[in-house]
């Protein structure tokens, strides 16, 4: 679990600093919520961090530490869940990344690792709208290409949570953190209208919606390193000296 922290010491990121014309930095939020009997409460952290080492591994970015606690609201009614609202949440990524602009890092990447946490696509338009340099990332079209080049079965529509993505994911970075049952918690529910409203216990028993069992560790490394070559175009749109915010706008979906 160490490699959930950045082992940098200050004067890494001075001498990275020095090397680049713009400063990148990458904020994995995750989250604390169940996944079913086999997976752990910080499989989103979990998940969003691999993502962020995998981007650090490539580009000359400085990688935070995670936000390990987000809006896992429909979660509640599993046991240890635990979430904060999407006010403090909005509040924490935009002191980080003032906090950032302050000590000259002035582009923040958010790498969500819950599809719960809606506010930030909120906070990155925000930003965006101010001039600041921000990004959400992946998006779903970087999810769906990883998907592709993965071989990964399950659509996304069915890959809800705690499914053959995720597993795969941590078949791949956290083998150890998996309990046995995965090969046998399949369960669908692709019509999911009220699920603001039911919560997740509105349409599953086991926190399960998803096809774990397809998953594997050879399709959590292809995932990874699918999404790490889309970072590219959003490493380039925020150093790019000709950014603008409807740029920034177009890069992230908006």
């Amino acid at each position: 679990m160490s490699d959930l922290v950045p082992a940098d010491t200050t004067e890494d990121v001075r001498t990275r600093g020095a090397g680049v014309s713009r400063q990148v930095a990458v904020l994995p939020v995750g989250s604390f919520e169940q996944h079913g009997a086999y997976l752990p409460l910080a499989t989103d952290t979990l998940v969003a961090c691999a993502v962020a080492r995998e981007i650090a591994g490539a580009y000359p970015v400085h990688l935070l530490p995670p936000v390990t606690i987000s809006c896992s609201h429909e979660h509640a009614a599993w046991p240890g869940t635990v979430s904060i609202s999407s006010v403090t949440l909005h509040a924490v990524v935009r002191d980080i990344a003032a906090s950032l602009r302050r000590s000259g890092v002035d582009a923040l990447v958010v790498v969500n690792g819950h599809g719960g946490n809606y506010v930030l696509g909120n906070v990155v338009q925000e930003s965006s709208a101010r001039g600041e340099r921000m990004a959400l990332f992946p998006a779903a079209e970087d999810w769906e290409a990883a998907r592709e080049r993965a071989g990964v079965v399950t659509s996304l529509l069915t890959d809800m949570h705690a499914g053959e993505i995720e597993t795969s994911v941590l078949l791949h970075a956290h083998p150890e953190m998996l309990r046995p049952g995965y090969e046998t918690s399949d369960f669908v529910a692709d019509d999911r209208r009220h699920l603001l409203t039911l919560g997740m216990s509105g349409y599953t028993d086991s926190g399960v919606i998803g096809r774990p069992s397809l998953g594997s560790a050879e399709k959590g490394k292809e995932l990874l390193a699918s999404l790490a070559d889309s970072f590219g175009a959003y490493f380039s749109m925020l150093t790019s000296e000709a950014w603008s915010p409807r740029g920034a706008g177009a890069g992230t979906g908006a």
